[in-house]
């Protein structure tokens, strides 16, 4: 890809994140969609270090926990918890909003290398619950080898 096509593929980019952040009434801050584009980008879900790591001194600590925070109130983000408890984050589906996720899919966790992916695919089986009870999310996981530790063995 050119360098001008990149340009003009990061212009649209920012412009479909900036009107994200403006339609969950979210100030347009160059932090903020460096993270959009960072966990946007990537195939798996991204653990708050991991971010840090890409982001280097771009971002702070604190201020990259506060948009992940925000992001995951509004519905921009989804939490993921890998098997070793750390909470990882993904896109959200266009259908969330705040505090009201419609992310029914099947998590895959790869067993070797931790990776979380969001399996939008698989739909998740209606759930009947009892008289009076309220559903608020499904946590569905699936463990096994990614492609990629797949192909490593």
């Amino acid at each position: 890809m050119s360098t001008e096509n990149k340009q003009i593929k990061e212009v649209i980019i920012n412009e479909e994140f900036s009107d994200l952040l403006r339609k969950n009434k979210l100030k347009i801050t160059q932090p903020r969609l460096r993270v959009l584009e960072i966990i946007s980008e990537k195939t798996s879900a991204l653990s708050q270090p991991e971010l840090e790591k890409i982001v280097g001194k771009d971002i702070d600590r604190v201020t990259l926990y506060r948009i992940l925070g925000s992001f995951e109130e509004k519905g921009i983000l989804h939490k993921v918890f890998d098997l070793n408890g750390t909470a990882t984050y993904a896109i959200c589906s266009t259908k969330c909003s705040a505090h009201h996720h419609h992310d029914q899919h099947i998590h895959f966790i790869c067993s070797v290398c931790n990776s979380v992916y969001c399996l939008d695919e698989v739909s998740v089986p209606k759930i009947n619950i009892p008289k009076n009870f309220s559903l608020h999310s499904i946590a569905i996981n699936a463990v096994g080898l990614c492609d990629q530790c797949n192909n490593a063995e």
